[in-house]
């Protein structure tokens, strides 16, 4: 029993030995000696040195790159948007030129004709530049071009506008003015003659023909006086030839030149008489020649053929070749 459990316990340690034995050579490559000269670089290492480079190389050519195109690409962008924006202004600029034509007006045919035909160019502008890309910058330096000749002629329309109106504003001031001038002529005219007139008479009162009692009359086909239009049938003009030793002797012819209440003068178809006055010639309702010897003489002048005559004022002027005599006025009922 001892032994077995002498061999028992002994068998481990037969065995460490075994062990120990079997180990021995595995352990002999530690003790040999090494070598003291350096070991060469293996190849290994230098192949894995070369694609990290080119790998670091690739990278930073590549953030380059995008870093180029990102900032080509902002740069497009903000010249997209520069000339977005100057598209606008110009497309602004024709609206309010637009507008500016809509509000421009003339009294005047041929301007309004040439207002039309250029606010009709600005509205097709317009439309040619909203459809036109902002990038188009020929196309945009046209309408540029375009937009600045239309000013440009709207500038002239001003020019040609005010000019007109100015040159209407000074012709109408210089019409009122010409007829203030004429009626202040003719009113001095007017006076002037009076003046002459009353001198004449004063001069040559002496040898003036005067007449006085001048009255124009209607008469009925009886030969009675009346004043009813529906029964006049002539009108006679009653006047006296006052004396004056001064005045001329001999024939004289005597005029009536009588107007209805239109001032209309009366005539008889059958008997036109016309004479001389003041060098000019003179149509006359009737004419009576008498023999003045310088003393009163009374003579009635008739007015035949008037056909029938309406209500009204009527009124009668006496002449002779040299003077006016008289006048007077009948009021027909």
């Amino acid at each position: 029993m001892l032994e077995r459990r002498t061999n028992r316990f002994a068998r481990p340690a037969s065995t460490e030995v075994v062990e120990e034995k079997a180990s021995a050579p595995a352990a002999a490559p530690v003790s040999a000696p090494r070598s003291t000269s350096p070991a060469p670089k293996s190849s290994g290492n230098g192949g894995k040195g070369g694609p990290k480079g080119l790998m670091v190389f690739l990278f930073i050519l590549v953030v380059a790159l995008a870093a180029v195109l990102a900032y080509i690409w902002i740069s497009k962008q903000k010249l997209v948007d520069e000339l977005d924006a100057e598209k606008q202004e110009l497309t602004s600029q024709m609206m309010e030129l637009q507008r500016d034509y809509k509000d421009l007006s003339s009294d005047y045919a041929n301007i309004n004709a040439q207002l039309d035909s250029s606010r009709e160019e600005v509205n097709q502008l317009i439309e040619r530049v909203k459809k036109t890309e902002a990038t188009n910058r020929a196309a945009i330096r046209k309408y540029e071009k375009e937009l600045g000749t239309l000013r440009n002629i709207m500038k002239s329309y001003i020019v040609q506008i005010d000019s007109l109106n100015t040159a209407n504003k000074k012709l109408r001031a210089d019409v009122a003015s010409a007829r203030k001038d004429l009626s202040e002529s003719q009113k001095k005219n007017e006076e002037l003659t009076q003046a002459v007139d009353d001198l004449s008479g004063k001069v040559a009162a002496g040898s003036v023909l005067k007449a006085r009692g001048v009255r124009l009359e209607g008469l009925r086909k009886n030969g009675k006086v009346t004043d009813r239009a529906g029964q006049v049938f002539s009108l006679q003009t009653c006047l006296s030839l006052i004396e004056n030793d001064l005045a001329p002797k001999g024939p004289v012819m005597v005029y009536t030149v009588v107007r209805n209440a239109n001032g209309d003068m009366l005539t008889n178809p059958e008997q036109p008489v016309s004479f001389i006055f003041s060098g000019e010639e003179m149509a006359a309702s009737a004419g009576r020649e008498v023999d003045y010897n310088g003393t009163e003489i009374d003579l009635i002048i008739y007015l035949n053929n008037i056909g029938k005559l309406t209500k009204g004022v009527y009124s009668v002027d006496v002449y002779t070749e040299n003077y006016k005599l008289g006048t007077a006025e009948l009021m027909l009922r």
